[in-house]
């Protein structure tokens, strides 16, 4: 049997106290949402009774539903363009062998080395003068092409790792390169897809700074401006942000555990697939 040493009590202790950093905000985050103005302060901070009025309250005066459709359309929409440009662009990129193919590659990685806020003010009156200012589609534009080298970067590093035999078999059986890509090459990269997801769904879902300068005024708002809603210029009516909050993580939590299973699968499979 395995004896319980003091290594084992230094890994448990460490577990602990890394699950208390994690936690603790999730509780903050709970007592302040549930707080009842007129409620006596309990255990954690929490009063009692709860006010669970504060949920409703915040879904109805941030207009949190329509938010929540505006941001699944926006990140659906975004990732799923993000995945498609950037995963063919990647394979033309790392199967050609000229060197427009690689000088093209470290153009797209360029991207990394300038800051987004560069192009703020020329792609808003860019934006501007052609009447999508006030529209999700500048928003989609913005993170289409703002992802576009993290994920180009990502998917050509796979790329090139993966053995060609599958590519060679399907055009000896005189598959076109388009069928090959779609049918042999893109099931396998179910890992490196699965981690794009996630990173850039997250990332999309959580933005702030985007909508906010593309979509205020328009009536398209998003979760995160709705959560932005019970701000005001002195002052913040707290356990409403804080269960506003609540409701536009929910979504999001929901769709990663839906799809928790199909991801680990894709990673754990790597190149089976």
């Amino acid at each position: 049997m395995n004896r319980y040493t003091v290594r084992t009590a230094i890994l448990e202790a460490v577990l602990i106290l890394t699950a208390v950093v994690f936690i603790a905000p999730l509780v903050i985050l709970l007592s302040v949402a549930l707080r009842d103005p007129h409620g006596e302060a309990g255990f954690l901070g929490f009063t009692w009774p709860l006010n669970f009025g504060n949920l409703s309250t915040a879904w109805v005066d941030s207009a949190m539903g329509a938010s929540l459709i505006n941001s699944a359309l926006i990140t659906t929409t975004s990732v799923v363009l993000i995945v498609v440009v950037s995963s063919s662009a990647a394979y033309t990129l790392a199967r050609k062998t000229q060197a427009w193919s690689r000088g093209l590659f470290y153009l797209f990685l360029a991207g990394f080395l300038f800051p987004g806020q560069l192009a703020m003010l020329p792609l808003y009156l860019w934006f501007a003068n052609i009447g999508l200012v006030g529209s999700p589609v500048a928003v989609i534009v913005i993170n289409v092409g703002g992802f576009l080298p993290f994920a180009i970067f990502l998917y050509a590093t796979f790329l090139r790792d993966l053995p060609r035999e599958y590519e060679e078999a399907a055009t000896i059986d005189g598959a076109r390169p388009t069928r090959t890509f779609v049918s042999i090459v893109f099931p396998l990269l179910r890992p490196v897809t699965g981690t794009i997801v996630i990173l850039t769904g997250l990332a999309i879902w959580n933005d702030f700074f985007t909508p906010l300068l593309y979509l205020s005024g328009s009536g398209a708002s998003t979760a995160p401006l709705s959560v932005y809603s019970f701000v005001s210029r002195y002052s913040a009516n707290w356990p409403l942000v804080f269960s506003a909050l609540i409701i536009s993580v929910i979504p999001i939590l929901i769709a990663y555990f839906l799809m928790q299973r199909f991801i680990i699968r894709g990673f754990a499979s790597g190149l089976k697939g």
